[in-house]
């Protein structure tokens, strides 16, 4: 048997204690990700005709972004950028990726280095419950991407909330291993969640849970109790609005059982938890985007703008607010900051965490950009906007002239700037050097 000297095995010792000791400082960390929430959504969100009381009381408790943005106008791509900190045109995601190779727009690059992957460097439990989105298949899939445990959905859209297919296909795994539970799938998650928190609190170890789910993506199919509670309380809704009304308060009511689950468990009040949709509401479904214009699939604000919160009690004060600009893309680097482990490789991403615990930053001093790649009657080719300051140059299909707006004086992109041609060009140049770096190829390597 090989005799380790007393020395070395008490400096052993101590580092270990010391490893325990760090870990114990850091935060656990849930990453709530929604799918197509209005922005107008919530009734902390000005929602008139909605009620949201957990999903609430999270946004009393920390810090709201009033100028929060998902990375891109759907799924894939605003995931994407989640989990790499990075512009999604930039890992190989400018669009959605699908079960049909001939109508998929994206392959998540090998070589990205993942949140997860950064967080079990810092120590964490990593898991995914809940919506993946960035693979189906190997090397691609969760397990694969640096998640320890997965309990969750391959795939994009469920074609129903209860049989969970897509295309014929069943992409419930537990890890790898396909499953078939029963039951309406917000509500799967949400248990899948609590079974996770309790098995992760057992262990020394802070953990990482991103859970991300289905709802309130279309279908939309909330319980038939749901509803008839909606339109027995709010006769004078539309079927239609008052079928997604009752979507949102059944995830509501879901996400509440996860919150009040982790409140039994988490005695030190050490979790961080965010909260955020990975694009705005479909209007079509029945989705309401308040006054903001636009929807999912446009680059206006109402496809683009999100509600987010964080929330971490002791660090982050309670009911506060930022008018700092946020991107799903900073989520990554933040949470680095955070956990304590060093981004030593290329993002796009900021952290925000200066902003987070008051101090002062600026974050929207930076052109930021969204695009969507897409088939069908978009033909396979790209649309674009650009932010820059207070500026913003938006076009909602690759077939239409881009347009130049104000945000700060109009918030609703109303008033297209068409007498300012000098900024107008300065966006658009700005916004072709992006489209070059997202398309190197070895000739424009220095």
């Amino acid at each position: 048997m090989l005799k380790i000297p007393f020395q070395l095995f008490l400096l052993m010792l101590i580092l270990s204690g010391v490893s325990q000791a760090q870990n114990k400082q850091k935060p656990n960390i849930i990453v709530i990700l929604v799918d197509d929430l209005g922005f107008g959504d919530l009734s902390c969100q000005g929602g008139t005709d909605i009620q949201t009381p957990h999903i609430d009381k999270l946004f009393e408790k920390g810090m709201k972004f009033n100028q929060f943005y998902a990375n891109s106008t759907v799924c894939s791509p605003t995931r994407a950028s989640l989990i790499t900190g990075r512009y999604p045109d930039m890992v190989g995601v400018p669009g959605v990726i699908r079960t049909r190779e001939i109508n998929s727009w994206g392959y998540l690059t090998e070589n990205s280095i993942t949140l997860p992957d950064k967080l079990k460097e810092a120590g964490y439990q990593t898991a995914l419950v809940g919506k993946w989105h960035l693979g189906l298949e190997s090397p691609n899939r969760p397990n694969e991407r640096g998640f320890d445990h997965f309990h969750g959905f391959l795939g994009d859209m469920m074609e129903d909330y209860y049989t969970h297919l897509r295309a014929g296909n069943n992409y419930m795994r537990l890890n790898q291993e396909e499953v078939n539970p029963e039951g309406h799938a917000t509500d799967i998650f949400s248990d899948w969640a609590i079974e996770y928190l309790e098995t992760a609190f057992q262990k020394e170890n802070p953990f990482f849970l991103y859970l991300a789910y289905n709802a309130p993506h279309f279908p939309i199919q909330p319980p038939e109790s749901w509803l008839e509670k909606v339109e027995k309380g709010e006769p004078e809704l539309s079927k239609k609005r008052a079928k997604n009304v009752a979507f949102v308060e059944h995830l509501d009511d879901a996400i509440g059982r996860v919150l009040q689950a982790l409140e039994k468990l988490d005695k030190d009040k050490k979790t961080l938890i965010i909260f955020s949709s990975d694009n705005g509401g479909h209007l079509p479904s029945g989705a309401s985007n308040g006054n903001l214009r636009g929807g999912k699939r446009d680059m206006y604000e109402g496809g683009i703008k999100v509600p987010t919160c964080f929330v971490w009690e002791n660090h982050i004060k309670p009911r506060s607010e930022t008018d700092n600009m946020g991107l799903t893309m900073d989520i990554f680097p933040t949470l680095c900051e955070i956990a304590g482990v060093e981004v030593n490789h290329e993002i796009d991403g900021i952290s925000l965490y200066k902003s987070l615990i008051n101090e002062p930053q600026s974050t929207g001093n930076r052109p930021v950009y969204f695009m969507r790649r897409e088939g069908g009657n978009y033909g396979g080719l790209c649309y674009y906007a650009i932010r820059d300051e207070d500026y913003k140059l938006v076009q909602n299909t690759p077939f239409e002239p881009m347009q130049l707006f104000n945000i700060k004086e109009d918030p609703l992109e109303q008033q297209p700037l068409d007498q300012n041609p000098k900024k107008f060009r300065e966006l658009q140049n700005k916004l072709s050097q992006h489209i070059r770096a997202s398309g190197k190829i070895p000739w424009q390597q220095p």
